[in-house]
């Protein structure tokens, strides 16, 4: 089974999560957003194989230690989906705007699509396109555990920021209601900061995209 642990990171304290599957220990990073040196010592901790990094979008406070953790342990990196190049292309502008330390742009190994399947171990992650925060996010979902990491798509009682270059509100309203709906009410998700929450109880009074909004 799909095993996970949430590593805070940066001042915006950003969700790094590690996935491993629990049978054969092979694991990722998803969003590595920064404070590589404290992620690598939880993996180590866990006593488990990274095989890849993986990204639900370029936002710096979620891709910044992407290249130094690719580049120290040779890994892969998986995901966003391409429309995020636009994010990729201007990291020093990212860098500067956010007030972010140095982070080091990277070149992703797979883009990822809706539909897609990720592999960790003998586990399995469903890919889902959530654009409207950033032009090419993506939501991580593991169906057998009913668990999505969803990144800046949806927060408990909120949505993601759609005032940044290539947002759109009426875009990341649609991909929640049409993607990440109809996966379920018990499926819980990892957000990109903040707790943890279901989409049940976010279908159901978020004030964005709960069902007494038209």
């Amino acid at each position: 089974m799909l095993q996970y642990k949430i590593v805070p990171v940066t001042p915006f304290q950003q969700n790094a999560t590690i996935f491993w599957c629990d049978e054969t220990l092979e694991g990722a990073i998803v969003d590595p957003g920064g404070e590589t040196e404290k992620l690598l010592s939880v993996v180590d901790e866990l006593g488990i194989k990274l095989t890849k990094l993986l990204l639900t979008h370029a936002h710096v406070d979620h891709a910044g230690g992407t290249q130094d953790i690719a580049e120290q342990l040779n890994l892969p990196i998986e995901g966003p989906h391409k429309a995020d190049q636009f994010w990729i292309d201007i990291f020093p502008e990212q860098i500067k705007q956010f007030g972010f330390p140095e982070a080091r742009a990277f070149t992703t190994n797979r883009w990822l699509e809706q539909g897609d399947v990720v592999t960790l171990g003998n586990e399995e992650l469903e890919i889902y396109f959530c654009p409207g925060h950033t032009p090419g996010h993506v939501v991580f979902f593991h169906r057998a555990s009913k668990l999505a990491q969803v990144g800046d798509v949806l927060f408990r009682g909120s949505i993601g920021r759609t005032d940044f270059p290539k947002g759109d509100h009426a875009t990341l309203v649609n991909a929640i209601r049409t993607n990440l709906w109809p996966l379920g009410d018990d499926v819980s998700f990892i957000p990109g900061h903040g707790p943890m929450g279901t989409f049940g109880e976010e279908r159901r009074s978020n004030p964005h995209v709960g069902e007494s909004v038209r």
